[in-house]
């Protein structure tokens, strides 16, 4: 889909909710180099095309927040001993290098495997989840992001049930978004699905920025663990998930 170059990457990866917490968000947002100095900027493409797209977008004013589903003692789905904890980390890690070598202010939520509830903030409950949605919900609004992408993985009962699902609430740009994003990675899977309403989920009911949840594959389905579970998978994964992030904010 895209040609682009990467300089070395420090392999140290930040907990960036602590990170965001501190002063270094103001470092991040506003382009700093020291608050993420393990992404290097990539060298520029001949064609130009890199600087031109972030003229075009107006990357400096929008910031796409990366929510790693899961993580710590959270497994979330799992097949054996593949977890979709770790799925969602390596796709997540992969966008979010993606999304900063082509300029936008894209922040990673969790860059390790640990639950966010693990550093809650803003609510006191008996419950984990509910902990954890809530620091990430509230992660969001802090920022604040002007568009989250979630990344999960789906199950099944059936190994045939497979491909990509994008969920949006009842609200015009998550819905653009969801589409955009479901219609790059239909094409690496090869099928034609549509992405569709995700009334009972948290995220998508509290955060009032433009939010989707993408269900990236079913860790159920040997075809899909192909993708889900392999380097060069991921990274088509994250690939077109970057791609219909970029074509959203051509299209609003």
């Amino acid at each position: 889909m895209r040609n682009m170059s990467y300089r070395r990457i420090n392999p140290v990866w930040r907990r960036w909710s602590i990170l965001l917490a501190s002063a270094g968000l103001l470092a991040l947002l506003a382009g700093q180099a020291d608050a993420a100095k393990f992404v290097q900027e990539p060298s520029a493409s001949p064609s130009g095309r890199q600087e031109e797209r972030q003229q075009m977008l107006g990357h400096d004013q929008r910031i796409i927040l990366i929510d790693a589903g899961h993580g710590g003692i959270d497994g979330g789905t799992s097949h054996g001993d593949i977890l979709e904890k770790d799925i969602t980390l390596a796709i997540s890690k992969r966008l979010f290098l993606l999304l900063r070598s082509d300029g936008f202010d894209a922040i990673l939520n969790r860059s390790g495997d640990y639950a966010p509830s693990e550093e809650n903030r803003w609510l006191r409950s008996s419950s984990r989840h509910l902990r954890d949605l809530a620091q990430r919900k509230e992660l969001a609004e802090m920022l604040p992001a002007n568009v989250v992408v979630s990344i999960h993985i789906n199950w099944a009962p059936s190994p045939s049930k497979h491909g990509p699902l994008v969920l949006y609430r009842q609200e015009g740009r998550s819905f653009l978004l969801a589409r955009s994003i479901q219609d790059q990675l239909n094409q690496i899977y090869d099928i034609n699905a549509a992405p569709r309403q995700g009334k009972p989920f948290y995220l998508l009911n509290k955060i009032t920025a433009t939010t989707v949840i993408v269900e990236a594959g079913f860790i159920s389905s040997p075809a899909d663990r192909s993708k889900l579970c392999t380097p060069h998978g991921q990274e088509e994964i994250a690939e077109a998930i970057a791609g219909g992030i970029a074509a959203y904010l051509m299209e609003v």
